[in-house]
């Protein structure tokens, strides 16, 4: 499997080689140069297989020669049995046609960790054939964080610095980076955004003073191994509700457009998917651009679902290029007025590809406790507000046929956001007892200012160099 940079001037790249850059050196996202396809009995044939089978299975095709079926197998098994449900992603029914997907059961009780504890041991693995360093540099809204630190810390040859918006995410969110003590883990609370903050790292990415001297590479989804384990548990959701005889629509509570993105790659590889919902609370700027055809970055309005306080949504690019003929001119003149403007007008081939698929629906504040209120009174069942907010858009969907199903992608325990379900329902959720003494822990960051070259030399002065 080749892949290609949606900006069409980087070398193209095996899957090893896009999971250790991450980024693309012009500037855009690795995607495959094609999509792999299963056929209808291919899809058929993965009915029942454990979850780490399914995964090997589903990514095996992406992965290529880069790693032998049994090892991939290997690393998947190892991944996924550190997640407290043998089923791992479960499925749970809240009426006739809505469904719930629980992706929180792994180590740091967010849907990011499906994905990150299997980058943790990909990182391992190549860098261990390679002998060399890697310094990892992201960027969270909250929950990427925690996964990615849960994943790599005090594992050899990785440094891990993580950048979060000071003062903006929740306590137990922010705790879950601070309080990993490891020599490799480096926490940093940077003054302003989530947007400022992945906009510093890109900036490193294309900073030669730095990637001259330190293997750079990235764990949010802009990285595409971890996008690519993501494709797996729509697979396992639509699976185990009748696919590939039955189509399957689902719900996604979307800041980055990675999740989101998943399931636009497993229905590209022949999974029948009906409708992918893409929903979004007030920092809206995905639903305008979906809706209307206008990606114009506004102001972050900070809300209870701080993962989804985002105006730039790095990954929308991926389905940029894709809807755009994968056109890598067009795709880095569109992108190079965006960075310069902010603002960026779909072209009407770009909206019509989207539509085939995607639909979308915002949620305010309103809304968001509406859904985890029926949730929780007619269903029993409590969400975190993100979770909440594609659960109200799955429930206004229109147009659906009645025999299509709504899994709505539960992303988070609601632990995680106690105070604003305890706002919602009137009743405060448990952290698990895995996680029970977080508040007890000792925390260890960093406060700098949001200022690139401040981040710049914090990171070069502690990240070990290649082949260090």
């Amino acid at each position: 499997m080749i892949y290609v940079s949606t900006r069409g001037r980087a070398p193209a790249l095996d899957f090893e080689g896009v999971t250790l850059a991450g980024l693309a050196s012009d500037g855009g996202l690795y995607v495959p140069e094609t999509w792999p396809r299963f056929s209808h009995d291919d899809i058929a044939a993965m009915a029942g297989l454990p979850y780490a089978e399914l995964a090997q299975r589903v990514m095996q095709p992406f992965v290529g020669d880069s790693l032998a079926p049994d090892r991939l197998l290997a690393l998947t098994t190892a991944a996924y049995g550190r997640f407290s449900h043998a089923a791992v992603t479960p499925l749970v029914q809240l009426d006739e046609k809505q469904w719930l997907l629980e992706l929180f059961h792994g180590p740091t009780l967010a849907f990011k960790d499906v994905a990150l504890q299997l980058l943790g041991l990909l990182f391992e693995e190549f860098l261990a054939r390679r002998d060399d360093h890697l310094t990892i540099v992201g960027a969270t809204s909250g929950d990427t964080g925690s996964a990615a630190i849960d994943a790599v810390a005090g594992r050899a040859k990785v440094d891990i610095f993580m950048l979060h918006p000071h003062g903006r995410v929740s306590a137990v969110q922010r705790r879950q980076m601070t309080t990993v003590l490891a020599p490799n883990v480096h926490n940093i609370a940077i003054d302003g955004s989530f947007d400022d903050a992945q906009a510093m790292v890109k900036r490193m990415f294309n900073d030669g003073a730095v990637t001259g001297r330190f293997g750079i590479a990235a764990v949010n989804s802009i990285n595409w191994a971890r996008l690519m384990a993501q494709v797996v548990y729509y697979f396992a959701a639509a699976l185990q509700l009748g696919a590939p005889q039955r189509k399957i629509a689902f719900s996604v509570p979307t800041g980055n457009f990675g999740d989101v993105f998943a399931g636009y790659v497993a229905a590209q590889m022949g999974l029948p998917v009906e409708r992918l919902i893409v929903a979004t609370n007030v920092n809206d700027i995905l639903h305008r651009a979906l809706a209307q055809g206008d990606y114009s970055a506004g102001t972050v309005t900070p809300t209870a679902a701080p993962s989804m306080d985002i105006q730039v949504s790095s990954n929308f690019e991926r389905l940029l290029y894709d809807a755009g003929g994968r056109d890598g001119a067009l795709l880095a003149d569109q992108m190079a007025r965006f960075e310069a403007t902010k603002a960026l007008q779909l072209t009407n081939a770009q909206r019509d590809h989207a539509a085939h698929l995607l639909t979308s629906a915002r949620a305010d504040a309103d809304a968001m406790i509406a859904a985890q209120r029926w949730a929780f009174d007619h269903c029993g069942q409590v969400i975190d507000p993100h979770t909440a907010i594609a659960l109200h858009a799955a429930r206004i969907a229109e147009g659906l046929p009645a025999d299509v199903p709504v899994v709505t992608l539960a992303t988070a325990h609601p632990a995680k956001f106690g105070d604003a379900v305890m706002a919602a329902i009137g009743q405060q959720p448990v952290l698990p007892a895995r996680v029970g003494d977080l508040f007890d822990r000792e925390e260890r960051y960093d406060r700098l200012p949001g200022d690139y070259a401040a981040v710049r030399d914090y990171v070069t002065a502690r990240a070990t160099p290649r082949n260090g």
